[in-house]
């Protein structure tokens, strides 16, 4: 009885084993944040930098681990690479920003909290906002 009970044991520990190893070689290699924002920007060429977006106007925001912020305004992504701070910048952190106006700008702070604690984990200055858009198509000519 107790060597059945062993070789129940041991069989059970080869299939979780060989489960696991499974999972590890379906999981994707994490991109760097470069890598995700390279990804994110493929088919958006970039226009000239502002100094401000209308926060109002925008739809979502992306943080991109230790890279950048992107702001969506419709069909343009706003582009946000801090002056400092970057290093900061988790995609599981909230974004507080405290504005005295309606527009977002290269002078302004954003505070990073942690999503699960809600404790503040920092800031990034920000800096000028690079918008990619999709490039126009050119109807041939006749």
């Amino acid at each position: 009885m107790i060597r059945e009970h062993h070789a129940l044991t041991i069989a059970l520990a080869a299939t979780l084993a060989i489960g696991a190893g499974a999972a590890v070689a379906d999981a994707k290699p994490r991109l760097t944040g470069e890598a995700e924002l390279a990804d994110m920007l493929k088919d958006r060429v970039p226009g000239k930098p502002v100094d401000c977006i209308d926060l109002p106007m925008v739809s979502s925001s992306t943080v991109i681990d230790k890279t950048a912020i992107v702001y969506q305004m419709g069909g343009t992504y706003y582009v946000q690479r801090p002056r400092s701070g970057a290093e900061s910048l988790d995609s599981d952190d909230v974004l507080v920003t405290r504005l005295t106006t309606s527009e977002l700008c290269s002078i302004d702070t954003v505070q990073l909290h942690d999503r699960s604690s809600g404790f503040w984990r920092g800031f990034v200055s920000l800096d000028k906002f690079v918008p990619y858009t999709r490039p126009r198509k050119v109807a041939p000519s006749k």
